[in-house]
């Protein structure tokens, strides 16, 4: 799929300007006449080819919860938007992003709305956040949004946070347990061969692979180092290819140990999002493809902006919803509920609040499974070596 640059008038000829993902132009066209809107402009978007050399320092949820809570505590407190910009231009310390909102400052100042400076800089504010700050302008409710913006990052970032944190021990686990064996095959090994060797103990099979190993490690050093950072290279460069990341989607939704973690992260960003865009306003359609840009699973965005065109085709939300196959029942049922009920954007409120629980025990549940596995897997190795090691030197001290 392709995206689409768009620009349009509501009912209201407000002027809206966005992107969508979509197959060709006519499809963009359907969306956004589906929305309401009179179409001006659609135009695809030719994505850049440059290689980020990791020389600038990204923006993260936390920079942007940090930013949306200070903005909306001034608008609300009647501080003009202006000078708003200007305070947050100096309070802020992340270097990108305080270069980002100096110069939106100034286009402020020349008579550019707030959405229109701040989309320039789209490496620094998330798509999701200009989208609701151009909804805000148009509604007149721009401190609400903001409240909610910030409410909202702040428990993506906390959610994230969490994960990252379950990962922590487990890697440190990993890497000590890589290491322990590398030194001993490496230098430990290598020190008791040459002495059974001298004592002419015939060595058993284990040892000889374990030698074996020791020998190809010691004399490919240089060309095994080389080649894991190959390896590494070669893999990051890949995950970024379309193809890569879908790849990368499909195993985490695949394999047995991460698949429930990876479909409750899924479903927790999908139901706080679409809550959050749907309390503003925002249209279903279009909320459904802004979500999409945000699940941060290929596969899961695939699957959403299927359910987007089942949309724009007149069908509900829950039966698309039911039918992707990545979504629990659960989900599609609640949000069958709220469509009969009407209140489709609170139901998936409260929905996002219990899967946010559900999401920190599945947290739990898999770092409890995930530690015991490596440590029992360390624990072969390690009782490997100390056999091939302990093995021979029984066999030395026989024939003493």
């Amino acid at each position: 799929m392709a995206k689409f640059k768009y620009r349009a008038l509501t009912s209201t000829n407000e002027k809206v300007e966005g992107v969508y993902e979509a197959k060709s132009k006519d499809e963009v066209l359907a969306i956004i006449s589906s929305n309401g809107y009179y179409p001006l402009m659609i135009e695809e978007v030719i994505e850049s080819t440059n290689i980020n050399l990791g020389l600038k320092k990204k923006v993260k949820l936390k920079d942007i919860a940090v930013f949306c809570r200070q903005f909306y505590t001034m608008v609300d407190a009647g501080v003009q938007i202006d000078n708003c910009l200007d305070i947050l231009s100096t309070q802020l310390t992340h270097p990108e992003l305080k270069k980002a909102l100096t110069q939106v400052h100034e286009d402020v100042q020349r008579g550019e709305s707030l959405y229109e400076s701040m989309s320039k800089h789209e490496e620094e504010f998330p798509e999701l956040l200009l989208k609701m700050i151009q909804s805000g302008e148009v509604s007149g409710n721009l401190d609400t949004i903001l409240l909610r913006m910030s409410v909202y990052y702040e428990k993506e970032n906390k959610m994230n946070a969490k994960v990252k944190n379950a990962m922590i021990y487990p890697s440190i686990l990993a890497i000590v347990a890589a290491g322990a064996v590398t030194v001993i095959l490496t230098f430990v090994m290598p020190t008791f061969i040459e002495m059974f060797n001298e004592m002419g103990v015939e060595l058993p099979w284990l040892t000889k692979a374990l030698l074996w190993t020791s020998d190809f490690m010691t004399s490919n050093a240089l060309v095994l180092i080389v080649s894991l950072f190959a390896i590494i290279f070669v893999y990051r460069m890949y995950s970024r290819t379309d193809h890569g990341k879908y790849t990368m989607s499909q195993l985490k939704l695949a394999l047995p140990i991460v698949k429930p973690l990876n479909q409750k992260i899924i479903v927790s960003r999908f139901t706080r999002t679409l809550s959050t865009l749907l309390s503003s306003g925002m249209p279903l359609a279009q909320s459904i493809q802004i979500v999409s840009e945000v699940v941060q699973n290929t596969v899961a965005e695939q699957v959403l902006l299927t359910v987007r065109d089942e949309l724009v085709k007149g069908e509900g939300l829950s039966g698309p919803m039911k039918d992707a196959g990545i979504f629990p029942p659960m989900l599609s049922s609640m949000i069958h509920i709220g469509e009969e009920t009407g209140a489709l954007d609170e139901i998936l409120n409260k929905t996002a609040d219990f899967y946010d629980d559900e999401l920190e025990a599945q947290i739990q549940a898999t770092t409890a499974l995930i530690e015991p596995l490596l440590i029992v897997v360390m624990g072969i190795i390690i009782g490997a070596i100390v056999l091939a090691i302990m093995i021979p030197m029984f066999e030395m001290y026989t024939q003493m």
